[in-house]
């Protein structure tokens, strides 16, 4: 039999997984015990032996292990036997004599369908897997762990079999609770049955998968003791590499295991040693093989340990090539134990002023602090280094203050302008007052130094570019291309000036991958003055990445020539996908389109609804694999598609796009694939009503048997663990559960307070009172200390400070974390030693002033200094420090006066101010007056779009920021470019009617989708609309590409416009568009118009819009946030019973007779997934 004749017979007998299901577990453990009789078969039809002779022992083992039911251990055993044995016609007329005597009866698409069902059900149940592995004799053991891991063949040939056994493989390993099983069944049995070496790599192939949800501090303790030295290494440089995914605790657990082994091995004498001496008390177990095994670990080291250390065994560690490469690494060390290491470095003999000494101590540098005398090169030398600092964990302020101490040093005898291509990295501390004093020259002469630096203020990059480019005269690609990082510094105006075949060559060259990081106003001047050179059509192509998406729609309507291959590396809008898949789709056959990925945006509904069943199964996977490009409203077409085509072999995870009802399909075998898939995706992507979210949570909770039991239903969870309501939390969760769920909780984006109630009382079931919390412990809760009270988080700031403000540098702006920050002010506060009085004001005499160390310690902590203590801030301090206090999101309205009038201090009268200080303010800026802003500078562009991105400026002072941007600029409405539009930004809601149609329409077309990301007030959308109609043509001839483009825009169409709008482009309007049509003028939309808004666009429906609605519209609106189908011909809009079908199998080996029929059973009928 062909395998085209077997997947046809599947086809024929479409309701056969439905049979399956509703077999009773005697009847199915009848039906299994047929798949080894089949192995043996070589015809299709029993037939009976005259006599049973004796099968070999291996092969009788396997049959009697049919009859018993342990399936898993004789197919191991079959595939075993085939390794080495070759069937004949007469084994087999023994094994069919055997066979017929227990008088099985059978077919052979029962058969097929048992053996797809035991494997789906076995993968599906990873605790029963882990079971019957854990049972598996030492062969057999020893044969699955051979095709699991160590079979490199894609294909694996068995007879004339062809299997596509990487697949299978690549199948298994997607599944969580899967991999977890094989850890740990690889933990429990392999080090028994296979070589130690083999052991390690099979462990590395699992582990690479998720070693954080794995390598808990309970299995650590499972790991082997007793291991060969190549094996331990190989073990312990796995934990090495993995480190960064594991938990603090695991981390310091792993230390105890290698401690323990290490320990073991010099108390034993054992020749890992290159220096060997006699054990006493007073010398450490911790020698030169031992630090380099321990790489990153060697940071749990005690105190103690370290300067015990044998100055020899020091030396050589020292000495070793690769020793900088481990202390590289050491990003979480702690400046004690790095001082520490630096002593015991010292004392062995080294130069530590030398400069090949420095280039080994890696990351140790970043605590050196020995500048006593220290000459100007080593200084340098030492700078040089410390450009890796800023990859440690913590203690940025320290490494700061080094730097700064260093670059004194650096410059003695010596101007900043001949020292400043020597500082490296030490250059961001300079202040923007340093950076002034440069010279063009010297910028110019260290602009390769310059361009590799990160860390860069957006107003440190403007005065290096303007002194670089003052120098250079003339902006030519050669020069852009030298600058590196510092091309985003390049005002937008000069961008636009340059020749644009310079230009043409910039988006070509390899100064493209910086073109990213420009502001849009930029992009816009690029792209502005290439379009009219008349060279943007062949130009636009060599556009890659995101850039591409700020080409507008009007500009891609002129364009021709476009192939699919040309948007491989771009990124596009959806309108912009809209309108290339039309268009290449005359040309291109589907495959060429989505196979570039970014052109799935564009498919419609309706061509969804026009593929053929075959072309759109066999293109499924492009859909599949980017399915977090499409749009809630195109995921409800493709389950729509999908729910036509075939039914019964739908996606579970697709039934959530489906109105509520569909879940209950969800049931039994279903359960699993719908957790695991809808766990990867993320229940947000699907964008599901707040009813039908309680309905698939609700599902969630079903095929969860009511409980989070282990590990593995976390592995199944996923992301939907953060949806889980706090009622299913509480007291639903083992905290075995918990212990493997804390990871995913941490990245959950938005847990609501009833979440955090129940996660914070989960973590105390868990750990205990903080009060006993190690370090480690600390670090594993991470942003969750947040939860804590005041008097617990004192404590915890008390006893570990470092760790604390490690924590909150990575919780950002959090309005509940306030005890947090205020635990953390008190506690940098306390540790500064001696309160730093002000002498530079009277009434400063008797406070406090924040230092620079205090501020970059503080972060989002800074909030808590009081007004006056911000009044009485040293100039110099807020000179240094202006960008992170301007990005403290908590100030209020006093004290962000009281830094604007420190910076009118330290920077004197308004008009004076530069460009590049006006930027550094950030949301200080917010606390000018509409009187100071008309007295500012404005008329940059640049600074003007930075000014645009805060977002709580008034009407009065957004009008102010444009009336200044006019003035200064000598600009009137009608002369603005497309860029000066783009960087206008939110401040073009201030304009009036007038205003806004003296726009130029070019302009307007170019900057149309940048302006319909803004939530201008309705009249100005109003106007806004009226001038896309000059470039899109009247309202009612726009079309779903248009809708995409304009954005918010839309939200300016009158009533007889809205209602003109075939139902077909309502899911077309952007969801911000949605919510700004006033209620008066929404409620004009008609019941079939509401029923095809779309999931997502429904879901944004405000409830004052709501109010205006009647009954059938609000019934309507209900059947779009379902997903109803309410258009497409042939198909009902209700759940209905599934028709009777199956999924066409996948092509693959031949379906051939007798032994591989077995084989394609199991390896060509979709396998378990």
């Amino acid at each position: 039999m062909s395998c085209s004749a077997c997947v046809a017979s599947v086809r024929e007998q479409r309701n056969l997984s439905i049979f399956l299901f509703q077999k009773t577990p005697e009847e199915m453990s009848r039906l299994l015990k047929m798949c080894f009789l089949l192995i043996s078969m070589n015809h299709a039809e029993i037939t009976r032996s005259q006599d049973s002779e004796d099968l070999p022992p291996l092969l009788h083992k396997a049959v009697e292990e049919v009859i018993a039911g342990k399936y898993l251990n004789a197919l191991l055993d079959v595939l075993y036997f085939q390794s080495s044995n070759v069937w004949t016609a007469d084994l087999l007329t023994k094994v069919m004599a055997y066979f017929h005597a227990q008088e099985v009866m059978f077919t052979l698409r029962s058969l097929q369908m048992s053996i797809k069902s035991y494997l789906k059900n076995l993968l599906y149940q990873p605790r029963k897997l882990l079971s019957e592995l854990q049972q598996l004799d030492q062969q057999q053991f020893q044969t699955a762990m051979k095709y699991l891991f160590n079979s490199k063949k894609e294909h694996l040939e068995i007879g004339n079999i062809i299997l596509d056994w990487g697949k299978t493989r690549e199948r298994i390993f997607q599944s969580p609770g899967v991999n977890r099983t094989l850890f740990l069944v690889t933990l429990d049995k392999c080090f028994l049955a296979l070589s130690a070496l083999d052991c390690v790599d099979i462990l590395s192939q699992v582990l690479r998968v998720s070693a954080v949800n794995y390598l808990q501090p309970d299995v650590v303790g499972s790991l082997p003791n007793l291991l060969l030295e190549d094996a331990f290494r190989n073990l312990s440089s796995l934990f090495k590499d993995l480190y960064d995914r594991t938990s603090a605790s695991t981390q310091r657990a792993l230390y105890g295991w290698m401690k323990q082994i290490l320990q073991k091995s010099y108390n034993m004498s054992v020749n890992i040693y290159l220096y060997k001496t006699e054990f006493n008390e007073s010398t450490s177990w911790v020698g030169a093989e031992s630090l380099w095994i321990l790489g990153r670990y060697m940071v749990h080291l005690p105190l103690e340990e370290i300067l015990k250390i044998g100055l020899n065994e020091i030396r050589l560690f020292i000495s070793y090539d690769n020793a900088t490469k481990q202390l590289d690494t050491v990003y979480d060390i702690t400046p004690e134990l790095a001082q520490a290491l630096l002593e015991r470095i010292n004392s062995s003999g080294f130069d530590m002023r030398n400069t090949s000494t420095l280039y080994r101590l890696g990351l140790l540098v970043c605590f050196y602090d020995d500048l006593e005398q220290m000459d100007a090169a080593v200084a340098r030398a030492l700078l040089h280094q410390m450009i890796k600092c800023n990859q440690l964990r913590g203690f940025q302020a320290k490494v700061h203050e080094l730097k700064s101490q260093l670059l004194n040093i650096a410059m003695q005898n010596q101007t900043l302008n001949e020292t400043l291509g020597s500082l490296s990295d030490a250059v961001v501390g300079l202040t923007s007052s340093q950076l002034e004093s440069l010279s063009p020259e010297a910028v110019h002469n260290a602009v390769a130094t310059l361009n590799q630096v990160s860390g860069w203020a957006k107003s440190q990059v403007m005065i290096l570019s303007s002194k670089y480019l003052s120098y250079e005269k003339v902006l030519s690609f050669y020069n852009v291309s030298q600058m590196g990082a510092l091309v985003t510094g390049i005002g937008t105006w000069s961008l636009h000036s340059m020749n644009p075949r310079e230009l043409a060559q910039i988006i070509r060259g390899t100064t493209s991958q910086y073109l990213s990081d420009l502001s849009p106003a930029q992009q816009q001047g690029i792209l502005r003055k290439i379009a009219a050179s008349g060279d943007f059509s062949s130009s636009v192509k060599d556009i890659q990445g995101a850039f591409f998406k700020e080409v507008s729609l009007s500009d891609l309507w002129k364009q021709t020539g476009f192939n699919s291959s040309m948007l491989k590396e771009k990124e596009l809008r959806s309108s912009q996908a809209l309108y290339l898949y039309e268009l290449l789709s005359k040309e291109n056959h589907p495959v060429d389109l989505l196979s570039t990925g970014q052109l799935v945006k564009g498919v419609t509904c309706q061509l969804f609804e026009s593929m053929d069943t075959d072309l759109f199964l066999d293109n499924f996977e492009f859909f599949e694999m980017n399915l977090h490009l499409l749009s809630p409203y195109q995921v409800n077409c493709l389950a729509w598609k999908f729910w036509q085509v075939s039914n019964v072999s739908i996606p579970p995870f697709l039934l959530l796009a489906l109105p509520s009802e569909y879940l209950e399909y969800v049931t039994g075998p279903l359960c699993v694939p719908f957790l695991e898939r809808l766990g990867k995706t993320g229940m947000d992507l699907l964008n599901p009503s707040h009813h039908k979210r309680d309905a698939v949570l609700q599902k969630v909770q079903e095929c969860l048997n009511s409980s989070i039991a282990d590990e593995y239903d976390v592995d199944l969870l996923g992301n939907l663990i953060c949806h889980l309501p706090p009622a299913f939390l509480h007291g639903r969760m083992s905290l075995k559960a918990m212990a493997a769920a804390l990871h995913q909780f941490k990245v959950c984006q938005q847990l609501s307070h009833e979440q955090m109630t129940e996660i914070k009382y989960q973590l105390h079931q868990l750990y205990g009172s903080s009060n006993n919390w190690t370090a480690e412990t600390t670090l594993d809760v991470g942003q969750f200390i947040a939860l804590l009270s005041k008097e617990e988080l004192n404590i915890l700031a008390e006893k570990f400070p470092d760790v604390i403000l490690q924590i909150t540098k990575t919780i950002g702006p959090v309005s509940s974390a306030e005890d947090l920050l205020s635990a953390v002010f008190e506690s940098v506060s306390n540790g500064t030693g001696s309160i730093r009085l002000s002498l530079s004001r009277a009434d400063c005499l008797r406070t406090r002033a924040p230092s620079s160390n205090e501020i970059i310690k503080l972060g989002e902590a800074n909030v808590f200094w009081s007004v006056q203590e911000l009044k009485c801030m040293d100039p110099g301090t807020f000179d240094k420090n202006v960008e992170l206090l301007g990005a403290v999101s908590g100030f209020n309205s006093s004290q962000l006066t009281a830094l604007k009038e420190k910076a009118k201090q330290v920077w004197g009268l308004l008009p004076d101010w530069r460009s590049y200080q006006i930027i550094s303010l950030g949301r200080i800026a917010l606390a000018l007056t509409e009187q100071e802003i008309t007295e500012l500078d404005l008329r940059s562009i640049d600074t003007v779009a930075v000014l645009s991105q805060q977002t709580e400026w008034t009407l009065t002072q957004a009008r102010a920021i444009l009336q200044g941007f006019l003035d200064d600029s000598g600009q009137t409405i009608s002369t603005l470019k497309s860029f000066d539009l783009v960087g206008l930004g939110a401040v073009l809601c201030a304009l009036n009617s007038t205003e806004i149609t003296s726009i130029r329409t070019a302009e307007f077309s170019a900057a149309i989708a940048r302006i319909g990301l803004l939530f201008c007030s309705t009249p100005a959308l109003r106007q806004f609309k009226k001038m896309t109609e000059s470039v899109f043509g009247a309202a009612t001839s726009w079309n779903g590409s248009v809708l995409q483009e304009i954005g918010t825009i839309a939200g300016g169409l009158n009533e007889d416009e809205l209602k003109a709008f075939d139902k077909r482009l309502m899911p077309y309007f952007q969801p911000s568009a949605v919510r700004h049509i006033p209620p008066e003028i929404f409620q004009a939309l008609s019941p079939e118009q509401l029923a095809n808004l779309g999931p997502e666009n429904a879901a944004m429906v405000t409830g004052l819009q709501r109010e205006h609605l009647d009954a059938s519209q609000l019934q309507s609106l209900g059947l779009a946030l379902e997903g109803a189908r309410t258009s497409s011909p042939g198909t009902q809009s209700t759940a209905a019973s599934p028709q009777e079908g199956q999924s066409p199998a996948p092509s693959g080996a031949p379906c051939l007779s007798g032994f591989g029929i077995w084989l394609c059973a199991v390896f060509t009928l979709h396998l378990p997934f």
